[in-house]
């Protein structure tokens, strides 16, 4: 500015231009240096490649690098239980390192040792899959968790579904089924469904969803030491709300407003809002409320573990999500909104019609949710006889101990 008001334009366009080239030149070398790093990475992965197998170790992921939990994270507590001579290691992101338990070696995505544990570690598990370029030895088991039952369209069953399919590699998807030993499965449809839509040579574990046996396993302490911890009220009824994803939507803006539900169902309710893994940032209608229902909205999209939610809530109320088919173990009501079915099916696909066999009652508005919720048929003995039918068909292993069949 001095330039300017001295009248020294030239010189000011020149030392703008001599700026810019230096921020250029600058993000040049940047990009080199990435490059060279990631050349030299690779190179240390191949020496590694070339080394023994180590039978005492097991790196375990989830949700492309998300954090800790899921199968994979009941599995990695059950191998320091019952296996403690395996090291364990967990790759979590640099954001979701302090998810991995105390004791638990971090691996951080692209270090050198994340692909010495890739190289080298006999037990690989994760619930998606590992980077496309991982090379698996014939010394190493990888297991395939998974994470869920399935009700919408998967795996080549996708190539119908432009889309839901948008950016799938299929061929890519083949190479990574071929890398798996074994898959975890919860149920009949779910072992079907998987040997279909992802082909390959893996064996198939019906032992149920490790990340599941917790709900056997806790205690009533263990769910009042959460909800407290969540800051549910005494005596209040806690609703988890957990939409699923919508492959021909951009953001998570959910069909259901929820100030105007609790208003509709009074001070006793709070509603846990809790987003889909896809969608960074709480739900859109999970911001702090004003009026009658304001304060009564929980926004727990960042707690890393779903499995705690379900036990500190009530009752779920979800749309597709196969959080549900999770949820039936505690035996809790279940209620479905089901407003955009035919745009999901159309979009997406699905493999069964959820709404002929749904575990609890069917809404089919947000103002037909608030109705049922105001009664008592949501929680009474017709709800609870779907539910039961809906667990026999979709939890018949989940007795707690899947976990530990998977290891041993």
């Amino acid at each position: 500015h001095a330039l300017i008001r001295l009248g020294l334009h030239r010189t000011f366009r020149a030392l703008l231009r001599a700026a810019a080239l230096r921020r250029r030149a600058a993000g040049a070398a940047t990009g080199v240096l990435r490059a060279l790093r990631a050349v030299l990475l690779q190179a240390h992965y191949r020496v590694q490649l070339c080394l023994p197998v180590r039978a005492d170790r097991a790196v375990f992921a989830a949700y492309w690098g998300r954090g800790y939990g899921c199968s994979p994270g009941a599995l990695e507590a059950t191998f320091r239980e019952v296996a403690p001579h395996i090291r364990t290691a967990w790759i979590a992101r640099p954001e979701h390192r302090d998810t991995v338990p105390a004791g638990v070696r971090r691996l951080t995505p692209g270090t050198a040792a994340y692909w010495t544990a890739l190289a080298r570690s006999k037990y690989l598990v994760n619930n998606v899959n590992f980077d496309r370029r991982l090379v698996k030895r014939p010394a190493q088991v990888f297991v395939q968790t998974q994470h869920g039952t399935p009700l919408k369209h998967m795996g080549l069953d996708l190539q119908d579904h432009p889309a839901a399919a948008r950016g799938m590699d299929f061929a890519e998807l083949l190479r990574n089924t071929a890398k798996w030993d074994y898959v975890l499965s919860g149920n009949r449809h779910t072992t079907l469904t998987w040997e279909r839509v992802y082909p390959g040579r893996y064996t198939t574990l019906e032992y149920g969803l490790p990340r599941n046996d917790v709900f056997q396993r806790a205690t009533p302490a263990d769910v009042a030491r959460l909800r407290a911890a969540l800051g549910i009220p005494e005596g209040a009824v806690a609703l988890l709300y957990a939409p699923t994803h919508r492959d021909h939507r951009r953001t998570q803006q959910p069909p259901l407003d929820l100030e105007r539900l609790l208003c509709r169902l009074g001070p006793r309710f709070v509603v846990l809002a809790r987003a889909h893994c896809f969608h960074d940032g709480p739900l859109d209608s999970a911001a702090p409320l004003t009026g009658e229902g304001g304060g009564r909205v929980i926004d727990v999209s960042g707690h890393p573990s779903v499995e705690e939610l379900c036990l500190a809530s009530d009752a779920l109320i979800t749309d597709y999500s196969s959080l549900m088919f999770d949820y039936a173990n505690l035996d809790r009501p279940i209620v479905l909104l089901t407003d955009d079915w035919a745009a999901y099916e159309a979009v997406r696909g699905v493999y069964f019609d959820v709404r002929e066999c749904p575990p609890g009652a069917v809404a089919h508005s947000a103002d037909e949710l608030a109705d049922l919720l105001s009664g008592e048929h949501w929680r009474g003995a017709d709800s609870a006889r779907l539910r039961a039918a809906f667990r026999e068909r979709f939890c018949p292993w989940d007795d707690g101990r899947a976990a530990e069949r998977v290891v041993r």
